[in-house]
């Protein structure tokens, strides 16, 4: 290949990693030296369904991708030995998950540093990350907690209400008094809905 060969190819390569960088919620950098090629491709078949991928660029190229208000840019400091680069698409937790559990079962892959948000992750924030609970449960705990608020809410505006009837019931038996307080009582209470009677002294 001729150097305008190299030169071309070169350019598609940092165009590349532009546009998917730019695309990226989350870019993790990992030392995969002593990694075998099967367990590589493992990796980027995991990665893939985790709505990610894994690209290896000299790092080189990678300075040259990780230009100003890009997300790889706070990675440049870290351009140094052997780099895979994982990106992820969507809800960066399981992408975390997912290399932190590689990286245990391999332990020839160390992650070394991670950006999300502009914010660049240690090796223990990426941990960390890996721990939380995904985008979708904590929607699904969020639409649950949505749900109880009104229920809790009737439940105490009930039981205020109800208080509120013992007082007037017991400021009309005083009122009424003689043989007709009790009679007078229930037609009283006939009129007020079964869910909010007070409850019987």
């Amino acid at each position: 290949m001729g150097r305008k060969e190299t030169r071309k190819l070169k350019a598609e390569i940092i165009e590349e990693l532009r546009e998917k960088a730019a695309r990226a919620q989350i870019g993790v950098l990992a030392d995969f030296t002593g990694l075998n090629v099967e367990a590589m491709s493992q990796l980027r078949r995991q990665l893939k369904e985790a709505d990610g991928e894994l690209k290896v660029a000299k790092n080189t190229l990678l300075r040259r991708s990780a230009t100003d208000n890009t997300l790889l840019a706070p990675l440049v400091d870290q351009f140094v030995g052997p780099n895979a680069l994982a990106l992820g698409y969507t809800d960066p937790v399981p992408l975390a998950k997912l290399l932190v559990k590689f990286a245990q079962e391999k332990p020839v892959f160390k992650i070394k540093a991670g950006v999300l948000g502009g914010q660049v992750l240690s090796p223990a924030d990426i941990e960390a990350l890996a721990k939380l609970p995904s985008k979708e449960v904590l929607q699904a705990q969020l639409l649950g907690a949505m749900q109880a608020v009104p229920a809790a809410l009737v439940t105490v505006l009930t039981g205020v209400i109800r208080n509120f009837l013992n007082v007037l019931v017991a400021l009309k038996d005083q009122k009424d008094g003689g043989e007709g307080a009790a009679e007078a009582r229930i037609r009283w209470l006939s009129l007020v809905p079964r869910s909010l009677r007070p409850c019987p002294t």
